[in-house]
């Protein structure tokens, strides 16, 4: 397939499995499969980008994910508070704009003040839309939007029959991000997890059994080839992108 006239999804979302079994497979702890993977996603962060995809979201730490080991926990939060550093200079130096989605009130306040300026230095950057989830799950977003559109109405703000799809995507930690055209999920597991279940409701599903941290810019193509071999319907009538 020509490359050149593929169309390129507007917004990829990405779940990134695998780290730990990839490191295993190597004779090595979970989390320097941890520290591999966030070193690839700067990688496919500049990627996605060169190939012309203008958002990209990534599952980094889910609601879930609270309940791994101790030593895996505080491994991944010394790693976060690393990554967010480094991410506020490739940010300034790729143009990126990031948001972070999820919870961060059970972070470390350290953590959330790092957070708050990662996405306050990249505001006004124009390139890469980059939406890092983290203490995100869907149904934790869902519950969140609607405590905060049943304040409005009691506040009077809100009316009940005014609530429509649109004004509650409004409310979601999404709501300056359209939704993904392609999810891709990597080292073979076949579910959701709790990942962005409003704003996947149409998008097009792409796994494969390669592991993040060995995800490369050739398979990023492979899921984009995939991607448009697929007829884009909603309700039956057919997207024309």
């Amino acid at each position: 397939m020509d490359r050149e006239q593929l169309t390129i999804p507007r917004h990829v979302a990405i779940i990134l499995d695998g780290n730990g079994r990839w490191a295993k497979s190597k004779g090595m702890p979970r989390n320097y499969g941890h520290s591999r993977g966030a070193k690839n996603l700067e990688v496919i962060c500049e990627d996605a980008w060169n190939i012309g995809i203008k958002y990209l979201t990534v599952y980094l730490f889910s609601t879930e994910n609270w309940k791994r080991s101790p030593e895996e926990v505080d491994g991944l939060m010394r790693l976060f508070r690393s990554y967010t550093k480094t991410c506020i200079k490739t940010a300034q130096k790729n143009n990126m704009k990031v948001r972070v989605l999820g919870d961060p009130t059970a972070l470390a306040e350290d953590l959330q003040e790092s957070l708050r300026n990662l996405v306050e230095s990249s505001k006004n950057n124009t390139g890469l839309n980059f939406q890092i989830a983290i203490n995100y799950g869907s149904r934790d977003e869902i519950v969140r939007a609607i405590r905060r559109i049943s304040a409005d109405c009691v506040d009077g703000k809100v009316k009940p029959e005014d609530i429509t799809e649109d004004l509650f995507a409004g409310y979601l930690d999404t709501r300056e991000v359209p939704d993904p055209d392609l999810l891709i999920r990597t080292s073979g597991e076949l579910r959701l997890s709790n990942y962005l279940m409003w704003q996947l409701a149409y998008s097009e599903f792409y796994f494969t059994d390669v592991p993040w941290p060995a995800f490369t810019k050739e398979n990023l193509w492979q899921a984009i080839e995939k991607y448009n071999q697929r007829e884009r319907r909603y309700g039956g009538v057919l997207n024309e992108q």
